[in-house]
Order: structure tokens, then C-alpha cells, then sequence
């Protein structure tokens, strides 16, 4: 497979780097201020938990079709509507709880489950093409980058709390330097198409042009190949995987910091710094990721990640002083590191179709999100939002049995059309196969260029008419004329 320069590449991996760490921090500098939200607004747990719950919904529609959406409109123009509303669901965020206006702070929250929704899924695909350009496992250091820029977020909300900075302020700020950002690198974060992308596309063309379908009718069977990732055993047991991902580490996000507060009867400030805590956990691990999964593999470190956020977790919900309490929460942020990235490095080993099945992963992600809120909101009415979070105990234990889904994928296995290859006494360029000859063998990852190859060859000629012998050409050896 031919890779794309190597400036290009570093280019798009630095910008990509740095789209992930300002999403980390527009993500956190709206969640470390729930605390003051909920106050401002004079909202009880489950209201919280309803509220939240209309961002899980508007992530989950998001996704369903993200697949689709960026297939036929590309990475770039995803990014800058996912941008603009990203943009315009900070100041909501911020302007609803300071008028006074749960409307208002509704449509923020929807808006920010959509626009997080379509960016992650369109960033996630761009790390797997910049992953397998290189050749090595990178995609960890990218949630990495996602997690230094929640940690920023965290520490910047908490101390705008600690200083009095109202969330009409702070919000907007950020909404200010998030469209910034985002458009400014969206000229390199790209990369070319690769052979194996190119390939597919231009059999996609060959196979419109010669059965000579209309774009209706072609857009109706792009739909149809979308959705096929649904179909897929393995690839929604890699969804269960992120769901669980997602469900520990959304709770964290959205509950850690109150748990403290509640639980343990602290301040604003000390919770924002439990849950800047957890995301340091998790960057530093992710850090460490790439080594840890190119040494022991995929499923050896999905077992252990979970091991690891179960015991956490039971430490974190039965701890009686916080000083115990902030250890078990550095053990659940280490177990939530690496989940997510090897769930869409798993959804990504067959490039051609890493776009839909990245969006049914985070179809799971988001079903997480919606059914968290909910369910964690009630039971932190009975006992608390502490004791809740065990209730993710559960769901890492689901991760845990699944995890062989997870394991890479051989060429051989990944290829979309198998195709065997020539016999070693085959004639060669000449003998038969297409009406050219065989065609050339290639690796499994080049298989729908293979396809498109064929495609373009399947006009067969007339055979060729065969010429008489005369007394001044005779017949050569072996009938051969």
C-alpha cells in the first residue's frame, strides 16, 4: 500500500494532536462547572441526570448517521459544522444557567452532544488513517492529547470557580478559542487517499458508470454498505467494549466531581481537582499505551484495564476518607485510559470501512451516554452519587469477557473480497484470467483495488478469428497457429 509523505503525515498528526486536546478542554471546562450549573438553576440529581440525558440523546442520533454523513461530505466540511456547533453550544451552556433558563441550557446540552458526537467520529477516523501511514500503533497518544486538554479544561474550571468567574464568562471564552482553533488547522489535518481508499473509490465509479445507476439510486446503496457495519458480530462486540469505556468514563466526567462534593463534603474547587486527578491518570497511561499494546497486544491490556477500573472503582464508592478515596480514583482513571482507543483501533483495521464501523462504535458510546445519566441519577437519590458509581462495576466486567473481540485482525481477514492468487506455473500476463490476463497479485489491504481492476476489464472481447493455413505457413508445433 503506497503511505503518504512523511511531512504530510507529521503535519496531520500534530494538527490532529491538537484538535483532540482543545475538544479535551471545551469538553471539561463545561463539566467541571455542573456543580455551579445545578445551583444556578436550582436543579435536584434527577433533573441533572433528565438534562444531561438530552446531550446523550442528541449524540446518539448524531452518530447513528455519522457513518453516512461523512462518507459522502468528507472530513473537512464535518469538521467545520461539528465547529460552528460546538461553538454556539458553549455560549448556550454558559448564557441558560446565568438567565435563569433550563430551556436555554436544554438546547446547549443537545447542541454538544451533537456537535462532539459528529467530531469525535470524524477525528477517531483521521487517527486511524495517520496510525496506518505510519505503520506503528499512535492512536493512544491522540486520546491522550484529548485527556492533557480535559485535564487544562478541569483545572481552568476549577479555578475559575475558586475566583468567581461566572459560567456566562468562562463559557463563551472558550466557545471563542474552540472555533479558532479548529478551523485554523483544518488545511493539513487530512491526509490524501491512500492506494487501498482511492482503489475502492474509483471501483465505486466504475461500478455506478457501467450499471448506469442514478446518485438516488447510488446513494441508496452507499447506505445500504453503511449500515452492513450493524450487521457485523465482531463489530459489535468491539461496541459492548467501548460502551463499557463509555459508561466509565462519561460517569467520571459527569459525576466525580459532585460525588466529592456530596459524598465527602467538600468544596467546588476540591472536586474539579479529584476529577483533573482522574484525567491525569488516564493521559499518562495513555502515554504509555502505545508501548504497553505493541508488547502485550490488544486483549492482554483491555483484560487488565478492566481488572484495574473494578478495583478502583469499589475503592473510590467505599473509601472513608478522601485521601483513600483520590487513590482508588487514580486507579480507575489508569483502567479508563486505554478502552476507547483500542475499541476504534479495532472498528479501523479495515480502512475502507473504518468510517461506519467507527460510527457504530460510537453508537455504543453514546448508547452509554444515554442510559448513564439516567440510571446513575436515580440511584444517587437512594444512596448517593459515591456509592452510584459502582454501578459501573458491571459494565468493565462485560468489557473484561469480551475483550478477544478486540484482537487484530490478520490481512487475510480483513480483506472485503478474497482473491486467490495465481497458481506458480501460471503463464503470466498473458494466459488466462481477464481479457488481459491474470490479474496481478496483490496484499489482502489492496483487495478493493483488486475489485476495481476487474470491474473495468469485464467487456470481453470477440474471439479472434482464426486464420487458415496455407502451403507458405505451415502449422507450427503443438497446433499453435
Amino acid at each position: 500500500m503506497t503511505r503518504p509523505h512523511l511531512p504530510a503525515v507529521a503535519r496531520a498528526r500534530l494538527l490532529l494532536v491538537g484538535l483532540f486536546a482543545v475538544a479535551g478542554t471545551a469538553f471539561a471546562s463545561w463539566l467541571a462547572r455542573i456543580p455551579t450549573v445545578r445551583d444556578l438553576l436550582d436543579l435536584g440529581t434527577a433533573d441533572l441526570g433528565l438534562l444531561l440525558l438530552v446531550g446523550s440523546v442528541g449524540s446518539l442520533v448524531t452518530v447513528t448517521v455519522s457513518g453516512i454523513v461523512l462518507q459522502r461530505l468528507g472530513t473537512r466540511r464535518v469538521l467545520v459544522g461539528a465547529t460552528v456547533l460546538l461553538g454556539t453550544a458553549l455560549v448556550l451552556l454558559g448564557v441558560g444557567p446565568t438567565v435563569g433558563s433550563r430551556a436555554l441550557l436544554a438546547v446547549g446540552i443537545f447542541l454538544n452532544g451533537v456537535a462532539v458526537a459528529l467530531g469525535n467520529v470524524a477525528m477517531n477516523v483521521e487517527s486511524a488513517r495517520v496510525e496506518r501511514a505510519l505503520g506503528r500503533t499512535v492512536i493512544p497518544q491522540f486520546h491522550a492529547a484529548f485527556s492533557v486538554g480535559a485535564v487544562v479544561g478541569s483545572g481552568a474550571g476549577a479555578l475559575a470557580s475558586a475566583v468567581g468567574v461566572p459560567v456566562g464568562v468562562q463559557l463563551p471564552v472558550t466557545a471563542a478559542v474552540v472555533v479558532v482553533w479548529r478551523l485554523a488547522s483544518l488545511r493539513g489535518v487530512v491526509l490524501p487517499p491512500s492506494e487501498v481508499e482511492a482503489g475502492e473509490r474509483a471501483g465505486v465509479r466504475a461500478v455506478v458508470r457501467a450499471a448506469g445507476t442514478s446518485r438516488l439510486q447510488h446513494g441508496a446503496r452507499r447506505l445500504g454498505t453503511a449500515l452492513d457495519a450493524w450487521r457485523e458480530p465482531r463489530t459489535l462486540l468491539v461496541g459492548v467494549v467501548v460502551l463499557a469505556a463509555a459508561f466509565s468514563e462519561g460517569a467520571a466526567n459527569n459525576w466525580l466531581s459532585l460525588a466529592v462534593v456530596d459524598g465527602f463534603g467538600r468544596t467546588e474547587s476540591v472536586g474539579g481537582a479529584v476529577l483533573g486527578l482522574f484525567v491525569a491518570a488516564m493521559t499518562v497511561v495513555r502515554l504509555l499505551g502505545t508501548r504497553l499494546l505493541d508488547r502485550f497486544g490488544r486483549v492482554a491490556v483491555l483484560r487488565a484495564s478492566g481488572v484495574a477500573s473494578v478495583v478502583g472503582l469499589l475503592v473510590f464508592g467505599f473509601a472513608p476518607t478522601l485521601g483513600l478515596a483520590g487513590a482508588g480514583v487514580l486507579l480507575w482513571g489508569a483502567g479508563a485510559a486505554l478502552a476507547v482507543p483500542i475499541g476504534i483501533a479495532a472498528a479501523s483495521d479495515e480502512p475502507v470501512r473504518a468510517a461506519g464501523r467507527v460510527a457504530v462504535v460510537s453508537a455504543f458510546a453514546s448508547m452509554a451516554s444515554l442510559v448513564a445519566p439516567p440510571v446513575l441519577g436515580l440511584a444517587a437519590e437512594s444512596v448517593g452519587a459515591r456509592h452510584a458509581l459502582v454501578l459501573i462495576v458491571v459494565a468493565m466486567t462485560a468489557s473484561v469477557v469480551v475483550a478477544p473481540a478486540v484482537a487484530r485482525r490478520p490481512a487475510a481477514a480483513v480483506a472485503p473480497v478474497p482473491t486467490p492468487r495465481p497458481p506458480a506455473d501460471d503463464p503470466g500476463p498473458t494466459g488466462p484470467g481477464t481479457p488481459d490476463g491474470p490479474a496481478p497479485a496483490a496484499a489482502s489491504g489492496d483487495a478493493p483495488h483488486r475489485v476495481a481492476r476487474v470491474r473495468r476489464h469485464r467487456p470481453v472481447p470477440p474471439p479472434r478469428p482464426r486464420r487458415r493455413r496455407t502451403p507458405d505457413r505451415p502449422a507450427a508445433p503443438g497446433g499453435a497457429r
